[in-house]
Formats: structure tokens, C-alpha cells, sequence
């Protein structure tokens, strides 16, 4: 079951549905639903119904995300709790984010590569700056994972210089962080989206790219594509299933606002997980994106999912963070 955040996009939906379709023939032996949090159908719960009805009794859930912040930590194991709690003989287990993968690092390079070939000049990656650009989250953890995954496309592919910022929630925005990069005297802006799809937040980035571009004409800007149905993405989510039938879902827990008192974060520890997302589950679509597709796999498989975040130093068994 890959657990997708949802958008009112509809090309967006079309996307993470497609992905569905990857995993399906990537992972032949195994039926594969897709659903969403919030905006589009099929929602998360009917995904888990496609699978029960087509004979699962052990559901593997992924999420569709590629940091681990409130979806990730709250949202999506609500839903798996709840769904579980309300289906006797159904195991359903959680996996972890995509994370920072050496995988998903080549699919971006190849972005990356793409944009400068459909280049209309030539410029050499020493004189060129790389803005990578996040999501944006209220979980400061998730959002430094966009500053690393930017220092190791710096070093490994040898540009001069690298900024991030990001879409919403947090700082730098997009316009300002495009304002403070012009500034830094390089010929060339590279603006890197790292989203798995595309949406209203991927269309904005660009607007604001075409903005800046027209504000500083003597610079070059150009717009690398998001990540999309890359084969090392859908490796990448191979993996992910592979790590939940090896029992490895563990995820970084160390800086987990939920569990440690991080500067800025210190009343979430110990905070109730919960969904939040209940008011727009499924709202914004007609419910064409809803389609199952499954045959009988079963398994028997204890799961386990905490209903909170243990701040103490043991991970309880099931906890999310």
C-alpha cells in the first residue's frame, strides 16, 4: 500500500498513481493499492479495503514521502492504527520515509543533468550555483535533510556553490532565497526542485524562478525537473518494501522533535499521534482517480504501531519516531 499526501492537482494524482503502476510491475507477486491523506480518491482507507477484499490479511505500508516530518510521524500511523484496530486478522505494517538514498541521489543528478543539456549555452558547474528547493515542513529535522542532500549534489557533482530554501512553512522562501543566490556573482542559477511530483507548490517554485530570471537578466536561470517516475525513485520504494519484510523500519530517531527537546520544539515531546486530516480526506476530486487492483496474498504478521511518542530512551515497539 503506498500512502500518498494528496493534492487538488489533478496531474499530480495522475503522477502518484502511476507510480502505483511501477511497483505493480516492479513487485509482481504482490497486489499494490495506492491512496491518499487528504484532496484525492482513492483515500488511504479505501486502499486498505482494495487489499483486504482482493484476500490480504498482512498489509505493508509505504509511505509516498521523502522526509519523515507530521505525515510521516503522525498522520499516516494514525490511519494505519486506526484501520488496523477496526479490522481483526489484518496486520498492517509501517514502513519509514525514502529518506537520504544514495538511489534517489542519482535520480536527481540525472535531473540535474537533463536541465543543463536542453541548456541553450554552455557553462561550467564551477561557475554555476545549485538551489535546491524543499517542501518546507514545521519539523526542523526534516527540514535539514534538504541542506544535505544539497552538500552531496554540491561536492559529488562539483558545483561552485549550492543554496536551499523552500516552498512553504519555513525559511528561506523561494523569492528570497532566489534574491540572496543572485547576489553571489555566479553566471548560472540551477533551481532543483527535490519533490517526488508534480502539484501547485513545484508550479510556484518555477514562477518564481521565471521572476527572478526576468529581475536579473544577465544571469542564466534554469529549472531542473522534479524527481517523477525516475527508475532509481521506484527502486528506491523496492527497497522500502524489502526493508519491512526484513523487519528494518527503524527510523532516525535521535533528533526527533517528539521524543528529544530540540531548540524551538521543546513542548512536542511526548505529544498525542494523531491524524489531522480528517476535514479534507478525499475533498477537491470526483473520485475518477479511485481504482483497485489486487490479487490474494496473505500472511500472518504481528504489527505494532504506538498511539504516541515515547520521550524516554527505548523506541516502543511500533512507535514512528
Amino acid at each position: 500500500m503506498i500512502c500518498g499526501h494528496g493534492s487538488r492537482d489533478d496531474d499530480a494524482v495522475v503522477e502518484f498513481n502511476r507510480l502505483a503502476v511501477h511497483l505493480r510491475a516492479r513487485l509482481p507477486d504482490y497486489p499494490v493499492e495506492s491512496g491518499f491523506l487528504e484532496f484525492a480518491r482513492p483515500v488511504i482507507r479505501e486502499g486498505f479495503d482494495a487489499l483486504v477484499a482482493a484476500g490480504a490479511t498482512r498489509i505493508l505500508a509505504v509511505p509516498g514521502m521523502l522526509f519523515a516530518a507530521g505525515h510521516v510521524k503522525n498522520d499516516l500511523p494514525w490511519e494505519v492504527n486506526s484501520f488496523a484496530a477496526e479490522t481483526p486478522g489484518v496486520t498492517v505494517e509501517f514502513g519509514r520515509d525514502l529518506g537520504i538514498d544514495p538511489k534517489l541521489l542519482k535520480a536527481a543528478q540525472a535531473r540535474i543533468e537533463e536541465a543543463e543539456a536542453a541548456a541553450p549555452t554552455a557553462v561550467d558547474r564551477k561557475d554555476t550555483l545549485l538551489m535546491v528547493v524543499g517542501r518546507g515542513t514545521n519539523d526542523s529535522d526534516a527540514n535539514s535533510n534538504i541542506s544535505k542532500v544539497a552538500r552531496m549534489l554540491w561536492e559529488g557533482m562539483g558545483f561552485g556553490w549550492t543554496e536551499v530554501c523552500y516552498s512553504g512553512v519555513t525559511s528561506p522562501l523561494v523569492g528570497p532565497g532566489l534574491a540572496h543566490a543572485a547576489r553571489l556573482g555566479y553566471k548560472r542559477i540551477m533551481v532543483f526542485p527535490y519533490f517526488l511530483f508534480t502539484g501547485i507548490l513545484v508550479r510556484r517554485i518555477y514562477d518564481g524562478v521565471d521572476a527572478a530570471a526576468a529581475a536579473h537578466p544577465d544571469i542564466e536561470f534554469l529549472k531542473a525537473s522534479y524527481l517523477s517516475d525516475h527508475p532509481m525513485v521506484i527502486e528506491s520504494f523496492v527497497d522500502r518494501v524489502q526493508d519491512i519484510l526484513a523487519g528494518e523500519t527503524a527510523m532516525n530517531c535521535q533528533l526527533c522533535k517528539y521524543r528529544e527537546q530540540v531548540i524551538g520544539f521543546e513542548a512536542a515531546v511526548g505529544a498525542t499521534q494523531a491524524g489531522h486530516h480528517h476535514h479534507v480526506r478525499g475533498a477537491g476530486t470526483d473520485g475518477d482517480h479511485h481504482h483497485h487492483h489486487g490479487h490474494n496474498h496473505g500472511h500472518g504478521h504481528d504489527h505494532g504501531h504506538g498511539e504516541g511518542h515515547d520521550p524516554g530512551g527505548e523506541r516502543k515497539s511500533g512507535t514512528t519516531s
